[in-house]
């Protein structure tokens, strides 16, 4: 019987050889199209750490992805599939971004916490809604959370282009400035990376031990792998179901508003380019483990920002990267598949093997 660490192991070198395939058919690509795969591959790297800005702007997308990674998998662990990240942030930050307009000139020390709170407040309780509706109602959370997704997004640019619109001139969309002593500040100048990271990194660390160390994280482990197992076992699996998707949309809320108060300044209905999608992409390639979604998240916050280096030094198109993600994503989703059909030949040579020697040895003793 293989022990955890075995299957472990074996996901990991059925991740690593992914990668290099991924890499290799990207090679491929670049020589079809004329290009050096050496060249462009160096171009990657060179983009994601050729500087402090391109450090900088690397740390801060595999933050970003790492959150909203973990925000999916948290939901999984607890039986519930979050498709709804992107609408959930759109309201944590449409709410963090409209309470800090209107208490501009107060301390920061009151405000911070305040919109933070707004900002789990709106995502949480708009994450609340699909999880009650598959719960007591058995309506799939798949379908609820992606209409749920056009809803916030409409919702927040009416309001960011309407009733909550800014009067500054210049100004085309969007909610009132924030006040500076709100806004994160950059930890490097000219990349992306804010003083937000910060709070990442501690809401990350909490959710890992959340999921991997506590009584808690186990229940909703084992809720999320065999629910009708873990309501057997005396555990309440729809509660633990609903604090999944609680934390889940308030961690996608709380990322909201720190994109907003680290970069945007303002509320924008543009603020998200989709990359709750991207991180929940992550969480799926490591099976929603939280460790590995977080090296994971690193691993394509690289191949994000160096692509756009690659793009403009050698004119490989950024798009070769989305093919080289996909191509994980395809290996790794056929991986199970692959090694079930690996097990079954090899399992059925060795049992050949062992029918010809007994009959060798048969013959042997009749003779």
């Amino acid at each position: 019987m293989k022990t955890n660490s075995h299957n472990r192991a074996e996901y990991l070198l059925s991740l690593l050889v992914s990668v290099l395939l991924a890499f290799l058919v990207g090679g491929i690509i670049m020589i079809a199209t004329g290009h050096n795969p050496l060249e462009g591959y160096a171009a990657l790297f060179t983009g994601a750490f050729g500087n402090q800005r391109a450090i900088g702007n690397t740390l801060y997308k595999s933050f970003q992805l790492c959150m909203t990674g973990l925000a999916t998998a948290v939901a999984s662990q607890g039986g519930i599939f979050n498709v709804g990240g992107e609408g959930q942030m759109y309201l944590g930050a449409l709410a963090s971004c409209w309470l800090g307009a209107v208490l501009t000139g107060q301390s920061p020390w009151l405000v911070l916490p305040l919109c933070m709170l707004a900002a789990i407040a709106a995502g949480a309780l708009y994450a609340l809604i699909p999880a009650l509706l598959k719960i007591k109602m058995h309506i799939s959370e798949v379908i609820t959370t992606i209409l749920m997704n056009s809803i916030a997004i409409y919702f927040c640019t009416y309001m960011a282009n309407g009733p909550l619109k800014t009067s500054e001139r210049g100004v085309s969309q969007g909610t009132a400035a924030l006040d500076k002593v709100f806004q994160f500040s950059k930890i490097i100048k000219g990349s992306n990376l804010t003083e937000s990271v910060f709070y990442i990194a501690a809401i990350t660390l909490l959710v890992w031990y959340l999921m991997s160390s506590t009584t808690t994280g186990f229940r909703m482990k084992l809720t999320g792998q065999n629910e009708r197992f873990a309501i057997f076992s005396g555990l309440r699996a729809s509660t633990l179901g609903i604090l999944g998707m609680l934390i889940s949309g308030a961690m996608c809320g709380m990322l909201g508003m720190f994109e907003c108060f680290g970069l945007q300044t303002r509320f924008k209905p543009d603020f998200s380019s989709e990359f709750y999608f991207d991180g929940m992409l992550v969480a799926m390639i490591m099976r929603y483990r939280p460790l590995g979604t977080i090296l994971m998240s690193f691993f394509f916050g690289i191949l994000k920002i160096g692509s756009i280096t690659m793009q403009s030094k050698t004119g490989i198109s950024s798009e070769l990267i989305l093919i080289v993600q996909s191509i994980i994503i395809f290996f790794m989703a056929a991986e199970e598949g692959i090694l079930n059909n690996l097990r079954k030949r090899r399992a059925a040579r060795m049992a050949t093997g062992v029918i010809t020697k007994g009959g060798d040895e048969a013959s042997i003793t009749h003779d």
